[in-house]
């Protein structure tokens, strides 16, 4: 049983709320304002197309991986001590990315924020599911995600006015802003919790799982500029695959694992993770790569850009909270799968479209891949609430967030591979296989003078065009596979919901008996 606490008032419930709110809006503006500033940072700081990608990738990295890590500190430690300094640090290291002076400490800087933003994001969540009961919590948690969409919608655009008034390093002073007024909030009002049944967190395991994901991740960075087939690029990937094949045999031997594995042997639990997993090539990739395409290959400004991204996350603005109102009348699993179905859509849209078209024509499917991913997204936090009890809420939520942002981090990591591997092999269709590969990779990162640069036999309509030709099978490949996880599940969350403390139940009891 969890620590028992008094109950705030309704006003001070709120003003705990709001602090929470205010780092989540925070979090998805150090992710969408770095991708429209990537050219600009890339002409500042210089760096290769692949310490480009770990611009975004760094923080990706961190905060996924470290995501469970985190939810265990705070249930250990308590989860208001570890928000404070998750908030602090996340603000600290802001102000420092600002001064970075080359890519290489900006690369870095990036890693650290992921850390304390998983830090941040754990112990918030974990607290906010002590501070609230029954329906009250699943609304916060909606809320919560309807904050998380507010700094989507509106960070491209806020970036791009930004960058065009003040220079790209401005783009972090609304982020210390944010992270200020949610630490002062959260110090004031949050109450300290924790498990007391907590043994600490397991280190192996954050160790383990940490590493490992770190090492696909840059095996999948490296492939396409080494190729698949380098020694290097295979002992990397081989390495991450023994040590998460440690994970699993250190996390069943533990008394009290970071990741309960028995878990996974309730199909609705396995469904929510899915469903976490969907956003993250349904629409969170394009988040990156649409902005760079926009600015880098398309030619428009930081702020065109911005404002074109609007259409595709203003609806998580308003239709998480209706996605919430509809299951009134319809169960979550229908909601869900057929946000998707209208995701995939949109995506199918997006990939009719050329380059360079008019700008209400992109604006359109954009929009339509937006509402699809809305539905969903105000209902994955409270469905993956009611999987465990909230005695293990740390645990809980590092499950879920680690499945859905190192869902994100890896899904960009693969489609930027791909897209690279897609738009080296229409270049060198285009008689330019010596230097396709290259020049691919600067394509991805928006770079098309380089790219221009080492290609001289080919014109810049045509370099365009092989880009164009590529980004539009990387959007049917994306369409594809998320119509199979609406399939996947329409089928998994509308099986009969079990008990809410069952696998937990179960899982209790299995320690209980070893340690006897």
């Amino acid at each position: 049983m969890t620590q028992t606490i008094t109950r705030p008032r309704a006003a001070e419930q709120t003003l705990v709320l709001l602090s929470i709110c205010l780092a989540a809006a925070a979090m998805p503006l150090t992710f969408t304002g770095p991708a429209v500033a990537l050219p600009a940072i890339g002409k500042a700081l210089g760096g290769s197309p692949i310490a480009l990608n770990w611009v975004t990738n760094a923080f990706m990295l961190t905060f996924g991986s470290s995501l469970m890590a985190a939810g265990g500190l705070a249930d250990a430690y308590g989860r208001k001590r570890v928000f404070l300094v998750g908030v602090g640090a996340f603000a600290l290291l802001s102000m420092a990315l600002a001064a970075a002076p080359d890519i290489l400490w900006f690369d870095l800087g990036r890693a650290a924020q992921g850390v304390a933003a998983a830090a941040a994001f754990s112990g918030g969540m974990a607290a906010l599911a002590q501070e609230f009961e029954g329906g009250s919590r699943i609304r916060a948690f909606s809320i919560v995600g309807t904050s998380f969409g507010v700094g989507l919608a509106f960070g491209p655009i806020a970036s791009g006015l930004m960058i065009d008034a003040f220079g790209w390093r401005s783009i972090f002073a609304l982020v210390v802003v944010l992270g200020a007024l949610a630490l002062a909030l959260g110090a004031r009002f949050l109450h300290e919790t924790r498990d007391p049944g907590a043994a600490g967190l397991d280190w192996p395991g954050a160790l383990s799982f940490t590493l490992a994901l770190a090492l696909f991740t840059y095996g999948i960075l490296l492939a396409p500029e080494r190729g698949w087939s380098e020694p290097a690029v295979i002992s990397v990937l081989a390495g991450s695959v023994a040590l998460f094949i440690a994970f699993g045999v250190i996390e069943r031997r533990v008394m009290r694992p970071m990741l309960d594995l028995t878990l996974f042997r309730y199909p609705r639990f396995v469904g929510v993770q899915l469903l976490a997993a969907a956003p993250a090539y349904a629409f969170v990739v394009l988040l990156i790569l649409l902005p760079v395409r926009f600015i880098g290959i398309e030619g428009l400004s930081e702020i065109a850009a911005g404002r074109l991204m609007i259409a595709l996350s203003a609806p998580l603005l308003v239709l998480p909270i209706a996605a919430g109102l509809l299951t009134r009348w319809f169960p979550p699993a229908a909601i869900c799968g057929s946000g998707l179905l209208i995701c995939a859509a949109g995506l199918f849209w997006l990939s009719r479209l050329p380059l360079g078209g008019e700008t209400i024509s992109v604006a359109m499917p954009m929009a339509l891949i937006g509402i699809g991913i809305s539905l969903p997204w105000g209902l994955m936090d409270g469905l993956a609430v009611s999987v465990v009890p909230k005695e293990r809420a740390g645990m809980a939520t590092g499950i879920f967030s680690t499945t859905r942002v190192a869902g994100e981090g890896v899904a960009l990591a693969v489609v930027s591979a791909v897209l690279s591997e897609l738009t080296a092999g229409h270049l060198a269709a285009g008689g330019s296989a010596v230097h396709a590969g290259p020049a691919a990779q600067r394509l991805v990162t928006g770079d098309i003078g380089s790219a221009a640069a080492g290609l001289p036999q080919m014109s810049r309509a045509a370099i365009v065009q092989s880009y164009g030709d590529a980004f539009s099978t990387l959007l049917l490949m994306l369409c594809a596979i998320t119509i199979v996880t609406a399939v996947v599940v329409f089928a998994f969350l509308g099986r009969r919901e079990r008990p809410q403390t069952e696998p937990m139940e179960e899982a209790e009891e299995r320690f209980c008996t070893s340690e006897a």
